[in-house]
């Protein structure tokens, strides 16, 4: 068995229908969700993907069914299922079945909640090309939720992830409103010039990931410097190094940028080395 889904109390094997077509969700987009990793038996940051859902929820009007201590501990009885040696994801989901007295208001009694553990290999470490995105740009807070990890942000990015293939890279770089670099399609991104590491600041254009966060914590720790400031793109272009980081692939490196081929650096490869050592301390019980 590839999953395990948690609905109504009940783990199911493989992935159950759970939601109709007159759903608010279904129609409306009213889902949030997160996704932690779990594998060799360890499970890093759980914990902090089951607080972000809750939240996240919240932010978009749910009413949460479960606690984040709930749902991490549901997370790790999800990953004992498969063997200790898999490469998991974990995400926990919650969504409004109903609408509330507005025309397409939520209702937040009406939420839902599930838990979908599945196989899914790692690329940690694994090398990607990335190139600018054209077609989209990171929305303002005023015309998105951008506060929560919300399923709505999605089609935007995947507009921008098939410009991106259609050029012959595995994702892109996106800019925020103002035309500054926000992030990739799907995970955060950091450059090191002369030794020093910067990754743009939080503005509320996009999600500081729990993996940036951890790896930029990482990085202080031992003794690199990290910037979180605004960055241009024009920087991106004179880079030592630029390597992302995101729950599919944790840490990598990024090997060509536009018409530039670099090589995988030593404070990325640092990075990916200092998080692959945590991840083992986090140890599912």
């Amino acid at each position: 068995m590839d999953t395990w889904t948690y609905f109504e109390g009940v783990w199911h094997e493989g992935s159950p229908n759970l939601m109709g077509p007159r759903d608010h969700a279904f129609w409306l987009g009213s889902i949030v969700f997160d996704g932690g990793r779990a594998f060799q038996g360890f499970g890093p940051d759980l914990d902090r993907h089951a607080a972000r859902v809750v939240r996240s929820a919240i932010a978009m009007g749910l009413k949460p069914t479960k606690t984040a201590e709930e749902i991490f501990a549901l997370s790790k009885e999800g990953v004992r299922k498969f063997d200790p040696e898999a490469e998991l994801y974990v995400r926990p989901m919650f969504w409004a079945t109903k609408g509330g007295p507005g025309p397409i208001s939520v209702d937040p009694d009406s939420t839902k909640f599930c838990l979908c553990v599945y196989l899914s290999p790692m690329r940690a470490g694994t090398p990607l090309s990335l190139g600018l995105c054209r077609s989209i740009r990171r929305p303002t807070p005023e015309s998105a939720p951008t506060m929560a990890k919300a399923s709505a942000l999605y089609p935007n990015s995947s507009r921008g992830v098939r410009e991106m293939l259609d050029r012959g890279f595995n994702n892109g770089v996106v800019l925020d409103a103002l035309g500054n670099v926000a992030e990739t399609c799907s995970s955060n991104i950091l450059l090191v010039k002369d030794g020093v590491v910067a990754t743009p600041a939080p503005n509320g254009a996009f999600l500081a990931g729990i993996t940036r966060d951890r790896t930029v914590t990482l990085l202080r720790e031992a003794g690199v410097r990290v910037d979180e400031r605004t960055v241009t793109p024009a920087e991106l272009d004179t880079a030592d190094e630029l390597f992302t980081t995101g729950n599919a692939g944790k840490v990598q490196p990024v090997s060509r940028y536009e018409s530039r081929d670099l090589q995988p650096g030593p404070i990325g490869r640092k990075a990916h080395e200092l998080y692959m050592a945590f991840s083992r301390t986090q140890k599912i019980g």
